[in-house]
């Protein structure tokens, strides 16, 4: 067989290609085995059903080594949360299982609860399987641990990296400080023994792989799956033109409303892009610093949005395995205490998908300056969460529902957007209407695609979603975390906007009360919650295939849209 691969210069493997193509589609497939584990045994719908979680299988160094077809939104920060296990426990033995959710030790913030466990084959470390799964309630003042505090102390319960189980056994104290603080203990549990297993079942198959191949051949070709990434990310980078362009975008806020206010301050992030032969940096220099509410980003989630979007681009048939390797050619830097680069106490849980959606869609509109066939127009921006909490009266017992609201995907060169999907960093499912109403006191009375709110263009941008929650026989405690609000997102080529984000409350006698994008409030019993997530934008200018007025306006930065002609529902291809 050849010595290159894809016919790539250099590209050279050490291992008998035969041999090496196996075993790193079995590390891949045993990532993917361990995320059927987990959505098979879990016990909430956001774990069940939705995927809110992501597996992988890392090497003894903490190196994401194969992840499972999850979420980009945790690229960058994955390989942290297990070298920080290895820190904190320089000596790990069989039967050990870890957890931790701290954002600046490795974590991205408190719902993402990490369970790393090793394994071996007899006394030989073979690496780690690490779970990070979002649990829908850490604690906090909000049910969903989704309020818009000003410090990290009141998001939740944060752990350090602790060993849950000695010798394959839980430690019980560990156990029953975690369950004393969340609002569902019962379903906590079963989603943590999800996690378990689904490492289990990682360390089976790495195992098993050790035992076929060898302990010594098999880490030699984990270290081979890295360079092998690394040099395919390479080659695809330097296929695209060098460069040098920047863009800034403008966040709707933070949550946290000054007295006096109606709404919360905006902020700024700027981004440079620098790209030199096969390498790329990501500067932030110029961002605004650390806001009061929690949307600021450890670097780590930062570089998760910039991860995302350069695989996008530079390859776009998705033939790069996503793994530590792939990112050794991209440098991402911020000034410590920005709000892309936060610090310690600076709250966090907004931060984690909404600014990595919004970073995404940055390094596209920068790239667009650099190679323009090869981005996408902004897609909806928001990961659109929306949470309620409270005594269900059909059982007396406390609940707790998460839900991520889907978007528009952008518009691309030669192709419309997608319709309401999970876009950029998030790789989430929809909830079913029947297992919500099934499992709390909520009914979903309307879910649908919002007219026109894909931007007008030669490729027409994706349709945002509308979903209505009417609150059944209980006061609920809402909360909402929502971007896009104020900027609806771009398009590009001349493009334009998709639909902005809006929200509002209708109480039972009728009023309406607007809702600020970010933070909680009280839903009474009857009371219908309405959310319509951003569509996308389009790109290359309108044509007559739109049959369509499109007027733009711009003020202060502030973006209206109008269009005036036959909808866009039901027509993308």
């Amino acid at each position: 067989m050849p010595d290159t691969l894809l016919g790539v210069p250099g590209l050279r493997r050490k291992t008998d290609p035969a041999r090496f193509e196996v075993v790193k589609n079995a590390l891949y497939s045993a990532a993917e085995e361990m995320k059927i584990v987990l959505a098979k045994t879990a016990y909430s719908p956001l774990l069940k059903v939705a995927g809110d979680y992501s597996c992988g299988i890392f090497d003894a160094r903490g190196n994401m080594v194969a992840q499972g077809p999850d979420l980009p939104i945790h690229l960058g920060s994955m390989p942290d949360a297990v070298r920080a296990v290895i820190a904190a426990f320089p000596v790990v033995e069989p039967g050990d299982v870890y957890i931790h959710n701290d954002p600046y030790n490795g974590g991205s913030h408190l719902p993402d609860v990490n369970v790393v466990a090793p394994a071996f084959l007899r006394d030989q470390l073979l690496g780690f399987g690490c779970v990070r799964a979002h649990w829908p309630d850490i604690g906090s003042a909000t049910p969903g641990s989704y309020g818009a505090v000003t410090e990290i102390y009141g998001e939740g319960l944060r752990l350090p990296p602790v060993r849950l189980y000695r010798n394959g056994q839980p430690d019980p104290d560990i156990e029953r400080i975690i369950f004393a603080n969340v609002r569902t203990p019962a379903e906590r549990q079963g989603d943590l023994r999800a996690q378990i297993a689904a490492n289990r079942r990682g360390a089976q198959r790495l195992e098993a792989l050790a035992g076929k191949y060898g302990a010594e051949e098999l880490l030699r070709i984990m270290d081979e799956v890295l360079d092998y990434s690394e040099q395919m990310m390479r080659a695809a980078l330097g296929r695209l033109p060098d460069g040098e362009a920047s863009f800034e975008d403008l966040l709707d806020g933070d949550g946290v409303i000054e007295p006096g206010a109606e709404f919360d301050e905006p902020f700024t992030v700027k981004l440079t892009i620098r790209k030199r032969g096969e390498e790329i940096t990501a500067d932030f220099a110029g961002s605004d610093g650390q806001v009061s509410g929690p949307m600021n980003a450890p670097l780590t989630v930062t570089a998760s949005g910039v991860y995302c979007a350069l695989k996008m681009i530079a390859d776009p048939q998705s033939l790069i395995p996503p793994n530590s390797g792939c990112w050794r050619p991209v440098t991402v830097t911020a000034p410590p205490g920005s709000v892309v680069n936060a610090q310690p106490p600076a709250p966090v849980v907004y931060a984690n998908h909404e600014v990595s959606h919004r970073v995404a869609d940055m390094v596209m509109a920068a790239m667009f300056q650099i190679c323009a066939d090869n981005v996408m127009a902004a897609s909806q921006g928001t990961s659109a969460v929306v949470t309620f909490g409270g005594i269900d009266p059909r059982s007396g017992e406390r609940y707790v529902s998460y839900e991520s609201l889907k978007g528009g995907f952008g518009a691309r060169p030669g192709k419309d957007g997608i319709n309401a999907v999970a876009s950029t960093t998030s790789n989430m499912m929809n909830t079913p209407v029947e297992m919500l109403e099934m499992a709390f006191p909520l009914r979903i009375e309307e879910y649908s695609l919002v007219p026109d709110s894909g931007g007008a263009g030669t490729w027409r941008g994706g349709l945002g979603a509308r979903r209505v929650w009417r609150v059944l026989g209980h006061e609920a405690h809402a909360a909402v975390c929502c971007e896009r609000t104020i900027t609806p997102p771009f398009g590009l080529a001349g493009g334009f906007t998709g639909g902005p984000m809006r929200l509002w409350l209708e109480l039972p006698d009728g009023a309406v009360r607007q809702i600020n994008g970010k933070g909680s409030f009280r839903a009474p019993a009857g009371a219908r919650l309405v959310v319509e997530a951003p569509g996308s934008g389009g790109y290359g200018p309108p044509t007559g295939r739109d049959h369509a007025l499109v007027r733009e306006d711009r003020a202060d930065g502030y973006v209206t849209r109008e269009q005036e002609g036959s909808s866009n529902v039901g027509a993308h291809g």
